[in-house]
């Protein structure tokens, strides 16, 4: 069900809101729901997303996330029939979901329409809306919901659990990654505009304290948390350029791909490590 973002009443066929006046705007084709940040911005330059959109398919990071979060969907939540991604940037990820879930009916969703436009590119079938991940527009609406690097640049990233659980059908599930280890903070994190790096257990109290049930938690990049430690302390700080640690060599990107390869084999067996640069999660709510 579509509701009101502001008082969370049922919306109309086109997307008014009866009991407080509000209403969607469109533009290109996309419902609004956060015009504001439309034409306002908010400190993130979204002529980022064509280079990001052509780094992003060949960068081993990257790989290795979408590797996981596939991997664990199709053990967690294999039957997924609608499924909504917050801030779905280019469409990387919500493409490799399309791929592994073919049935399922996909909804994008990101702050930034520049972004939206190179996610509309690989999947024209996708529902795309512009949103803000703190007013999620529906109710019981979605059997998956993933925010994959996304809650951490939120102030309030307990209202952002709070309105995916409200937009779960009962029984769904919600698939997130985030970056962790405060002590890993470094410039790059500022350039990121992070709000926090998550401390070991806090994701997972915010996720019940938010009335989910958790179901799986582990930390990745743990086979390269040296090399972590290492960049974050000895990199210089440069220009504002949050896509300077993707632009590596073909050598670096393929060693450093192939140890990540190694390390999901680890996960698939059971490993469950409590440090690396990031933590990804899975939890439902219950029936």
């Amino acid at each position: 069900m579509k509701c009101c973002p502001s008082c969370h009443a049922l919306l109309s066929g086109d997307n008014v809101c009866a009991a407080c006046g509000y209403h969607a705007d469109t533009l290109d084709g996309l419902e609004l729901f956060a015009p504001e940040a439309v034409y306002a911005g908010t400190g993130f330059d979204p002529r980022l997303y064509r280079e990001l959109a052509t780094l992003e398919d060949g960068n081993f990071w990257f790989r290795a996330r979408n590797r996981l979060i596939v991997d664990v969907m199709r053990r967690h939540c294999p039957r997924i029939r609608s499924y909504l991604e917050l801030g779905c940037g280019t469409g990387h990820v919500l493409r490799a979901i399309a791929t592994a879930f073919p049935a399922a009916r996909l909804s994008g969703s990101e702050l930034f329409i520049e972004g939206l436009a190179f996610t509309r590119q690989r999947l024209p079938d996708a529902h795309l809306m512009q949103m803000d991940a703190t007013g999620i527009p529906f109710m019981d609406e979605y059997d998956a919901i993933g925010a994959f690097d996304v809650i951490e640049h939120i102030k309030d990233d307990e209202r952002v659990l709070a309105e995916i659980h409200r937009a779960l059908k009962p029984g769904g599930h919600v698939i997130l990654t985030v970056p962790q280890h405060p002590w890993l903070w470094s410039h790059q994190d500022e350039m990121a505009r992070h709000e926090r790096r998550y401390r070991v257990g806090e994701p997972e109290r915010k996720l019940r304290a938010a009335g989910f049930k958790l179901v799986y938690s582990t930390s990745f990049v743990t086979i390269l948390l040296p090399l972590l430690i290492l960049s974050r302390r000895l990199m210089r700080p440069t220009a504002d350029d949050p896509l300077h640690e993707m632009r590596i060599g073909r050598i670096t990107n393929a060693v450093l791909g192939a140890l990540l390869k190694f390390e999901f084999l680890l996960l698939r067996c059971g490993l469950r490590p409590r440090v690396g640069g990031s933590r990804l999660l899975v939890a439902t709510k219950e029936a």
